[in-house]
């Protein structure tokens, strides 16, 4: 990102706080601690069996399906203009590469999503999300390439675990319609983490996605679990750009509902 569309980050991100109908609930009542921006993100989906899934996510967490599935994600994107709120952006910290692999959950009425790993190209943003955020943050080599009209995307991990992909929009802008697959897959307004046995939830807010049909080449894709067979093709759907606020960890009740 420039340095302009750094500065003005923080606007956009406090902007979508205008529009709120979309939620699926109310906005907390406790003020939001931090601004991210995610930029060029691929949102890349695999149909998995929810009884499968339902062996690697905590108990008070229910699997959530859509058309008879429950589904496998993973999503690389850039993230800039990271800042706590109240502050702006700080040059070569607010920003860095970022892949997480994701599935679909719901608790006490509030779906949301859980992260099996987030791989992280700073340091400084993987020591922080896992201590205040409780999430599995790792660092990695990454890398990421704006080349005709498309990114070049890279990520490599110890462990042999790593996703090389080029992917891009390629029709028009859509909101998905609510009920879609898309709609299922995308919006989302919170996280729920585990540490120590204790379950907790983040909340998060946003515009409704706006979402463009998108074309992959994924030429490797090793970050999803060992027990996740991901063989038939990716759902796939791009997204420019999306301006986020988020709210703190907090603990939740540990009884199913």
């Amino acid at each position: 990102m420039s340095s302009l569309g750094i500065l003005a980050a923080p606007a956009r991100q406090a902007a979508a706080l205008e529009e709120t109908d979309h939620r699926p609930w109310a906005l907390p009542t406790a003020s939001w601690v931090m601004g991210q921006t995610w930029d060029d993100l691929l949102f890349a989906h695999w149909p998995l069996p929810a009884e499968l899934i339902r062996e690697h996510v905590p108990q008070p967490l229910q699997i959530e399906e859509h058309g008879g599935s429950a589904w496998l994600g993973v999503t690389p994107f850039e993230v800039t203009g990271l800042r706590p709120r109240g502050l702006p952006p700080l040059p070569f910290v607010s920003s860095f590469l970022e892949v997480n692999v994701r599935t679909y959950v719901t608790h006490d009425g509030r779906p949301g999503i859980w992260f099996f790993s987030l791989d992280a190209s700073s340091q400084l943003a993987v020591e922080a999300a896992r201590r205040i955020y409780r999430l599995p943050y790792f660092l990695a080599h990454m890398s990421l390439e704006r080349r005709g009209g498309g990114i070049v995307y890279e990520c490599a991990r110890h462990g042999g675990r790593a996703f090389s992909a080029t992917y891009g929009p390629s029709g028009d802008v859509f909101e998905a319609a609510k009920g879609s697959l898309e709609h299922f897959l995308t919006e989302r307004y919170c996280l729920y983490a585990q540490a120590d046995s204790r379950l907790f939830r983040c909340d998060i807010h946003h515009r409704p996605w706006l979402l463009q049909p998108a074309e992959a080449t994924i030429d490797l894709n090793t970050l999803p679990p060992d027990w996740a067979s991901l063989r038939d093709p990716p759902r796939l759907q791009y997204s420019a750009r999306q301006d986020v606020v988020i709210w703190p960890l907090e603990q939740v009740a540990q009884s199913a509902t």
